[in-house]
Protein backbone atom coordinates (compact mmCIF):
# COMPACT_ATOMS: atom_id res chain seq x y z
CA UNK A 1 0.00 0.00 0.00
CA UNK A 2 3.22 2.48 0.93
CA UNK A 3 5.05 1.62 -2.44
CA UNK A 4 1.34 2.21 -4.27
CA UNK A 5 1.12 5.92 -2.60
CA UNK A 6 4.44 6.63 -3.17
CA UNK A 7 3.84 5.57 -7.09
CA UNK A 8 0.42 7.68 -7.55
CA UNK A 9 2.41 10.59 -5.59
CA UNK A 10 5.29 10.31 -7.96
CA UNK A 11 3.21 10.50 -11.48
CA UNK A 12 0.81 12.73 -9.86
CA UNK A 13 4.19 15.23 -9.28
CA UNK A 14 5.05 14.31 -12.84
CA UNK A 15 1.91 15.33 -14.12
CA UNK A 16 1.89 18.82 -12.06
CA UNK A 17 5.37 19.55 -13.68
CA UNK A 18 4.01 18.72 -17.54
CA UNK A 19 1.22 21.04 -16.97
CA UNK A 20 3.31 23.56 -15.09
CA UNK A 21 5.57 23.46 -18.04
CA UNK A 22 2.94 23.31 -20.87
CA UNK A 23 2.45 27.13 -20.99
CA UNK A 24 5.88 27.47 -21.61
CA UNK A 25 6.47 24.60 -24.20
CA UNK A 26 3.44 26.22 -26.57
CA UNK A 27 4.84 29.81 -26.31
CA UNK A 28 8.77 27.96 -27.33
CA UNK A 29 7.00 26.54 -30.57
CA UNK A 30 5.84 30.18 -31.48
CA UNK A 31 8.95 32.34 -30.71
CA UNK A 32 12.55 31.70 -30.11
CA UNK A 33 13.43 30.80 -26.57
CA UNK A 34 16.63 33.15 -25.56
CA UNK A 35 18.34 30.28 -23.25
CA UNK A 36 22.42 30.35 -22.21
CA UNK A 37 22.19 26.93 -22.94
CA UNK A 38 21.28 25.03 -26.15
CA UNK A 39 21.03 21.40 -26.66
CA UNK A 40 22.66 19.10 -29.25
CA UNK A 41 21.30 15.45 -29.93
CA UNK A 42 24.97 14.29 -30.86
CA UNK A 43 24.27 11.15 -32.48
CA UNK A 44 21.21 11.90 -34.29
CA UNK A 45 23.53 15.53 -35.58
CA UNK A 46 26.22 12.80 -37.00
CA UNK A 47 23.46 10.04 -38.54
CA UNK A 48 21.03 12.26 -39.75
CA UNK A 49 24.01 14.59 -41.55
CA UNK A 50 24.61 14.02 -44.74
CA UNK A 51 28.34 13.22 -43.98
CA UNK A 52 26.91 10.49 -41.34
CA UNK A 53 24.70 9.53 -43.74
CA UNK A 54 27.14 8.93 -46.27
CA UNK A 55 29.45 7.43 -43.52
CA UNK A 56 26.62 4.94 -42.48
CA UNK A 57 26.09 3.89 -46.05
CA UNK A 58 29.64 3.17 -46.76
CA UNK A 59 30.53 1.04 -43.70
CA UNK A 60 27.39 -1.05 -44.25
CA UNK A 61 28.25 -1.70 -47.80
CA UNK A 62 31.44 -2.58 -46.45
CA UNK A 63 30.26 -4.76 -43.38
CA UNK A 64 27.94 -6.74 -46.20
CA UNK A 65 30.90 -7.30 -48.70
CA UNK A 66 32.95 -8.85 -45.83
CA UNK A 67 30.10 -11.12 -44.77
CA UNK A 68 29.20 -12.46 -48.32
CA UNK A 69 32.90 -12.83 -48.52
CA UNK A 70 33.22 -14.54 -45.33
CA UNK A 71 30.12 -16.43 -46.66
CA UNK A 72 32.43 -17.97 -49.96
CA UNK A 73 35.38 -18.88 -47.74
CA UNK A 74 33.35 -20.65 -44.84
CA UNK A 75 31.94 -22.89 -47.90
CA UNK A 76 35.23 -23.14 -50.00
CA UNK A 77 36.89 -24.29 -47.01
CA UNK A 78 33.99 -27.32 -45.33
CA UNK A 79 34.35 -28.47 -48.88
CA UNK A 80 38.56 -29.07 -48.25
CA UNK A 81 37.71 -30.29 -45.27
CA UNK A 82 35.33 -32.88 -45.94
CA UNK A 83 37.92 -33.48 -49.12
CA UNK A 84 40.37 -34.15 -46.70
CA UNK A 85 38.03 -36.33 -44.56
CA UNK A 86 37.16 -38.82 -47.19
CA UNK A 87 41.46 -39.56 -47.92
CA UNK A 88 41.79 -39.92 -44.98
CA UNK A 89 41.00 -43.63 -44.62
CA UNK A 90 43.44 -43.68 -47.85
CA UNK A 91 46.26 -41.91 -46.70
CA UNK A 92 49.13 -42.98 -44.60
CA UNK A 93 48.68 -41.41 -41.54
CA UNK A 94 52.16 -39.27 -41.75
CA UNK A 95 51.16 -37.80 -44.68
CA UNK A 96 47.58 -36.72 -43.58
CA UNK A 97 49.21 -35.11 -40.96
CA UNK A 98 51.27 -32.87 -43.25
CA UNK A 99 48.29 -31.89 -45.10
CA UNK A 100 45.89 -31.27 -41.51
CA UNK A 101 48.03 -29.35 -40.49
CA UNK A 102 48.34 -27.28 -43.59
CA UNK A 103 45.00 -26.85 -43.82
CA UNK A 104 45.08 -25.79 -40.25
CA UNK A 105 47.54 -23.03 -41.09
CA UNK A 106 45.87 -22.29 -43.82
CA UNK A 107 42.52 -21.48 -42.15
CA UNK A 108 44.54 -19.58 -38.84
CA UNK A 109 45.93 -17.08 -41.92
CA UNK A 110 42.78 -16.35 -43.68
CA UNK A 111 40.84 -16.08 -40.23
CA UNK A 112 43.43 -13.54 -39.20
CA UNK A 113 43.19 -11.85 -42.38
CA UNK A 114 39.70 -11.61 -42.52
CA UNK A 115 39.53 -10.22 -39.00
CA UNK A 116 41.88 -7.24 -40.23
CA UNK A 117 39.23 -6.35 -42.58
CA UNK A 118 36.61 -6.39 -39.75
CA UNK A 119 39.29 -4.14 -37.61
CA UNK A 120 39.94 -1.84 -40.42
CA UNK A 121 35.34 -1.00 -41.40
CA UNK A 122 35.89 -0.20 -37.73
CA UNK A 123 38.64 1.83 -37.59
CA UNK A 124 37.55 3.64 -40.86
CA UNK A 125 34.10 4.08 -39.12
CA UNK A 126 35.59 5.82 -35.65
CA UNK A 127 37.84 8.10 -38.29
CA UNK A 128 34.67 9.28 -40.20
CA UNK A 129 32.84 9.88 -36.72
CA UNK A 130 36.09 11.82 -35.97
CA UNK A 131 36.70 13.83 -38.96
CA UNK A 132 33.19 14.85 -38.89
CA UNK A 133 33.22 15.86 -35.09
CA UNK A 134 36.40 17.69 -35.82
CA UNK A 135 35.21 19.63 -38.82
CA UNK A 136 31.85 20.36 -37.05
CA UNK A 137 33.12 22.37 -34.24
CA UNK A 138 33.55 25.71 -35.88
CA UNK A 139 30.09 25.15 -37.24
CA UNK A 140 28.93 24.37 -33.79
CA UNK A 141 31.05 27.82 -32.29
CA UNK A 142 29.03 30.00 -35.13
CA UNK A 143 25.72 28.30 -33.59
CA UNK A 144 26.48 29.20 -29.94
CA UNK A 145 27.77 32.87 -30.96
CA UNK A 146 24.64 33.33 -32.81
CA UNK A 147 22.20 32.12 -30.31
CA UNK A 148 24.00 34.00 -27.56
CA UNK A 149 24.66 31.25 -25.18
CA UNK A 150 27.28 29.98 -23.70
CA UNK A 151 26.89 26.32 -23.73
CA UNK A 152 26.00 23.44 -26.08
CA UNK A 153 25.17 20.28 -23.74
CA UNK A 154 24.75 16.62 -25.05
CA UNK A 155 20.95 16.03 -24.71
CA UNK A 156 21.19 12.55 -23.35
CA UNK A 157 22.43 14.50 -20.41
CA UNK A 158 19.33 16.32 -19.83
CA UNK A 159 16.73 15.13 -17.73
CA UNK A 160 13.95 17.42 -18.62
CA UNK A 161 14.06 20.46 -21.32
CA UNK A 162 12.53 23.01 -23.60
CA UNK A 163 12.34 21.88 -26.97
CA UNK A 164 13.03 25.15 -28.00
CA UNK A 165 16.41 25.05 -26.82
CA UNK A 166 17.59 22.11 -28.65
CA UNK A 167 19.62 23.08 -32.29
CA UNK A 168 20.19 19.52 -33.13
CA UNK A 169 18.12 20.18 -36.74
CA UNK A 170 19.42 23.59 -37.33
CA UNK A 171 23.30 22.28 -36.52
CA UNK A 172 22.24 19.64 -38.87
CA UNK A 173 21.33 22.07 -41.66
CA UNK A 174 24.42 24.02 -41.08
CA UNK A 175 27.33 21.24 -41.13
CA UNK A 176 25.44 20.05 -44.30
CA UNK A 177 26.02 23.48 -46.03
CA UNK A 178 29.51 23.32 -44.80
CA UNK A 179 30.90 19.92 -45.33
CA UNK A 180 28.17 18.54 -47.42
CA UNK A 181 28.83 14.91 -47.77
CA UNK A 182 32.51 14.71 -47.33
CA UNK A 183 33.07 13.57 -50.65
CA UNK A 184 35.43 16.81 -50.91
CA UNK A 185 37.42 16.16 -48.06
CA UNK A 186 40.22 12.95 -48.00
CA UNK A 187 38.91 9.76 -47.10
CA UNK A 188 40.67 8.16 -43.67
CA UNK A 189 43.50 5.96 -44.48
CA UNK A 190 42.79 2.62 -41.56
CA UNK A 191 46.57 1.50 -42.41
CA UNK A 192 47.98 4.91 -40.85
CA UNK A 193 49.16 4.65 -37.61
CA UNK A 194 48.35 7.35 -35.07
CA UNK A 195 50.54 9.86 -35.64
CA UNK A 196 50.63 10.89 -31.70
CA UNK A 197 51.72 13.84 -29.99
CA UNK A 198 54.03 16.35 -32.68
CA UNK A 199 57.38 16.58 -31.99
CA UNK A 200 58.51 19.46 -29.32
CA UNK A 201 60.02 22.50 -31.03
CA UNK A 202 64.27 22.29 -30.70
CA UNK A 203 65.15 24.54 -27.46
CA UNK A 204 67.06 27.34 -28.64
CA UNK A 205 70.77 27.03 -28.47
CA UNK A 206 72.39 28.18 -25.13
CA UNK A 207 74.21 31.69 -25.47
CA UNK A 208 77.58 31.62 -25.88
CA UNK A 209 80.03 32.45 -22.93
Amino acid sequence: MGRAASSLGLRAAVLALSLSLAPFCVAAQDAQVESAILTLDQDRFFAESAFGKAAIAREEAAMSALAAENLKIEQQLEAEERALTVKRPTMPTDEFAVLAKEFDTKVNRIRTGQDAKSRDITRVRDADRQRFLQSAVPVLGELLADQSAVAIIDKGAIILSLSAIDVTDLAIQRVNAVLGDGSDMPPPDPASPDPGPPDPAPADPPPAP
